[in-house]
């Protein structure tokens, strides 16, 4: 696995976990991720970060709700 620091401005008021998940869920999104390494760049169990994509923006079914209408 790869490091990669990001410096963030300091009124930034993300916490890490925030960061992690919003790269990790971007990245799936995009498919430059699978969802096992989502899954471990966000730290979190699979049922978690399932849940936890909507609140980010990103669909599990790989549509968006216009597309599945």
């Amino acid at each position: 696995m790869k490091t990669l620091t990001i410096q963030l401005p300091e009124t930034t008021e993300l916490s890490d976990f925030e960061v992690r998940m919003i790269l990790a869920s971007k990245l799936y999104d995009l498919g430059h991720l699978s969802s096992g390494q989502a899954v471990e760049l966000a730290g979190l169990s699979k049922r978690a970060f399932i849940k936890m994509l909507g609140k980010f923006g990103v669909s599990v079914f790989g549509y968006s709700a216009d597309e599945l209408a």
